[in-house]
């Protein structure tokens, strides 16, 4: 690299009017609840075309306020969660950035994001099968490969104000629930399996979807690992939801382990295998302490060796929300856990600061966070990074 091309490097890389340090990026996760069923009445249309038609007008208070609060943090990467896959990016994910992000949303500094990862999920998808064993097929929800009213339905989309390197991003949408090692198994009271040997052949892992997604910052390389478990309740007796959010959380365990029995929906075998850092991101459905989710998969998860678990984000807000609960300035949810990850490889990156956004009262967007119905059920979580010079 000759000298002009290295001061360059080093210069702030400037966005919306704002500047990026060359080395210094947040990270972040937000499960938006921008799904169609937020928006309408009981008994009313449902599906993308609900959250499309929103998007277009730019005027919805609930869109603003999750805008407003993205505006607040500013990451540079950020998964939203719960945001409805609408096959036309330009009526969907490119709309929130014009419409919403890309103007100022209570007193915030507009967002420009040149980059996204959006692609299809395994909620509100057929599957042919009586998955809830009700004695129909294709019960609305119960019966999709991941619940779901809708193809797309509770979806993600990646933002990123650095390149997306595209062509080497790996999914896992269709690696299947059987293929994973020491999977759980789901049966019957009379300890039969609960999915038919036809609906099993064929069921995926993942209720959404895995992402490995290489982001370029500056000639470096960063993966964003992805996901949204299913939440382990909304079942019965035999807890098939729990099992399930239990093996989605253990995927990453063995992926980051390198374990080489996984394929991706591109045909290519493997963990993870690559030298550059990575960032695990997403609201994971699971907790170490809390909750009904089994806790072996996601402890494993957050103290993996190649993990940086020396710090949990934490808010005033979480702790004044559970003043009764000693990790409630840990939580990221309104219904009181810790459900929402940012966890950085310990290696390649160095820690700054981390929270959750949640402020408490007479701090900015308090009501928009706080009050029912306002923005989300979830939090914004985040981490400050450094990648090394």
């Amino acid at each position: 690299m000759n000298r002009t091309a290295m001061l360059l490097a080093l210069l702030p890389v400037w966005f919306g009017g704002f500047s990026v340090s060359a080395t210094e990026l947040t990270v972040a996760t937000f499960n938006v609840s921008m799904e169609a069923e937020n928006y309408v009445d009981k008994g009313s249309a449902i599906g993308p075309q609900v959250l499309a038609s929103l998007l277009k007008k730019g005027d919805h208070p609930q869109i603003r306020n999750i805008a407003a609060i993205i505006q607040q943090i500013q990451p540079d990467i950020i998964l939203l969660n719960e945001f409805d896959y609408i096959a036309d990016p330009a009526k969907g994910v490119q709309l929130f950035i014009d419409n919403y992000l890309a103007k100022p949303q209570q007193g915030g500094t507009p967002q420009q994001y040149p980059y996204h990862y959006y692609s299809t999920v395994n909620t509100g998808q057929p599957s042919g099968f009586d998955l809830n064993n009700d004695g129909q097929v294709n019960t609305p929800g119960e019966d999709a490969w991941g619940f779901g009213q809708y193809p797309g339905q509770y979806g993600m989309v990646l933002l990123s104000k650095f390149p997306i390197d595209q062509k080497n991003i790996r999914t896992f949408q269709h690696f299947k629930w059987k293929d994973l090692p020491g999977h759980k198994v789901t049966r019957k009271a009379d300890g039969s399996p609960w999915f038919s040997a036809e609906a099993w052949a064929q069921m995926p892992l993942s209720s959404k979807s895995h992402w490995d997604v290489p982001v370029t910052i500056n000639g470096k390389t960063l993966h964003i690992l992805a996901s949204h478990p299913t939440p382990p309740v909304f079942d019965g007796a035999e807890n098939r939801n729990g099992n399930r959010n239990h093996d989605e959380v253990k995927f990453w365990v063995d992926y980051l382990s390198g374990q080489s029995y996984m394929v991706d929906d591109q045909g290519k075998a493997g963990g993870y295998a690559a030298k550059a850092p990575f960032v695990i991101v997403g609201d994971l459905n699971s907790s170490p302490d809390e909750g009904d989710a089994f806790r072996d998969a996601i402890k494993a998860l957050t103290q993996h060796a190649l993990v940086n678990s020396k710090f949990i984000p934490q808010s005033a807000g979480g702790a004044l929300h559970s003043p009764d609960k000693p990790l409630g300035s840990t939580h990221t949810a309104g219904w009181r856990m810790r459900a929402d990850y940012v966890l950085p490889a310990k290696n390649g990156l160095k820690y700054q600061s981390s929270g959750v956004f949640w402020p408490a009262p007479g701090e900015a967007l308090h009501e928009v966070v706080n009050s029912r119905g306002s923005s989300s059920d979830h939090r914004l979580v985040w981490v400050k990074l450094q990648l090394p010079e």
